[in-house]
């Protein structure tokens, strides 16, 4: 497999490009005081737009994406940009983290650090990681799926390859959310001699669902909850995810050629996954600078239209399993108050061999960013059972 050094550096010529359409945004129109009801708030997406053109400086958040170490690889005639952090521990167990939409690899950063190194954060050195956070198929600047196919499945099968074939671990353990939870299930699933355990802090029906047909144990009261608050939200919230997962193509167009469209577009699913008014004000969890940078990775790679994709992929052939299917690597899954989603334990326990269940007491869908510190400790405590004893 042919590895190679990556740098991210973005062409001149592209910064000047997007300060002109953001200059040259022609703005609709809303109902008076209607705030964010109808969609992305107007008031709050100029403020935005007007910070991006003139006060966000991407030269200096490419050098903090730069600090790491990353790579190119080709696997099956992909091109797969990402990072591989190698641990500070005596011991470091290899771990996959898989990031989701309408997210990038930007999301972990705050957290390779805690990982591989937990020393320098108060942690135990036996706990360290070697950390690789690829960029999924389609996004930030890994290549463009061309053919149909590229499901969850898919995925999961390239970064086995890319761990094993040409990173060289035999075994390995693997952490996600949202999409990236999905494909970390399929590696539960699909590579389990490969992988040790898995560690999720997502496990919505969107993602992989327990076979609930003929023989399968009653639904309970708790997860008949569950399953309508998933519909509620569904009914409410759940637009974007439908005409991704039925035509994709035809909303690439806006977003692909208007940075406030596409600033819009994914600034309504932060701020919704987060129930608060501005998206980078959520217990300052996170800064509006990085909140741009991670759209502005989705602008300057041309990755939304291959990124929405996947939701097509998905639909064509959703991640269910079949009868008598069940998850059975270890699995450690955190629930974060503030999520979407609040599945019971049951619900889990149908599809995963839960090993560890934490219901943490803050944060939201993007734990990484918001609440890195929770997670990481969650991690390393989770996975510190399969350290071999040396």
């Amino acid at each position: 497999m042919n590895i190679q050094d990556y740098r991210v550096n973005i062409p001149d010529s592209d910064l000047e490009d997007l300060g002109r359409r953001l200059a040259r945004t022609r703005w609709p129109d809303e109902v008076l005081g209607s705030g964010w009801d109808y969609g992305a708030d107007l008031a709050y997406v100029k403020e935005l737009v007007a910070h991006w053109q003139a006060g966000f400086d991407w030269r200096a958040q490419e050098e903090k994406i730069n600090a790491f170490h990353h790579y190119r690889a080709d696997v099956d005639d992909l091109g797969i940009h990402f990072i591989h952090e190698k641990g500070k521990g005596p011991n470091p167990i290899p771990l996959i983290i898989t990031h989701g939409w309408p997210g990038t690899f930007f999301e972990m950063l705050k957290i390779i650090p805690m990982l591989t190194d937990p020393g320098a954060y108060g942690g135990d050195p036996m706990d360290s990681f070697d950390v690789v956070v690829p960029s999924l198929p389609g996004y930030g600047f890994s290549d463009r799926p061309t053919a149909p196919g590229m499901n969850l499945a898919a995925v999961a099968g390239v970064w086995a390859k890319l761990m094993t074939e040409g990173l060289g671990y035999q075994r390995f353990a693997a952490q996600g959310g949202d999409w990236g939870a999905g494909v970390t299930a399929r590696l539960g699933a699909d590579h389990a001699v490969k992988v040790m355990a898995i560690h999720l802090t997502s496990v919505s029906t969107a993602l992989f669902s327990p076979y609930l047909g003929p023989g399968s144990a009653e639904i309970t009261a708790q997860e008949k909850a569950y399953l309508d608050e998933r519909e509620a939200w569904s009914q409410g919230e759940g637009g974007y995810f439908h005409i991704q997962s039925t035509k994709p193509q035809t909303l690439a167009y806006g977003l692909t050629d208007s940075p406030a469209g596409l600033a819009a577009w994914i600034v309504d699913r932060w701020r919704t996954w987060g129930l608060d008014e501005k998206p980078e004000e959520r217990r300052n969890y996170y800064t509006v600078d990085e909140l741009l940078t991670n759209i502005a990775i989705y602008w300057f790679s041309s990755g939304i239209g291959s990124a929405n994709r996947l939701y097509f992929e998905n639909r064509a052939k959703p991640s269910h399993l079949a009868q008598g299917q069940r998850i059975e690597v270890p699995c450690g899954i955190a629930i974060f108050a503030q999520d979407q989603s609040h599945p019971p334990k049951e619900w889990a326990e149908r599809a995963c061999n839960v090993a560890r269940w934490t219901e943490m007491p803050r944060g939201g869908h993007f734990a990484a960013m918001e609440e890195p510190k929770l997670l990481a400790e969650d991690i390393r405590e989770f996975f510190r059972q399969f350290r071999p004893l040396t």
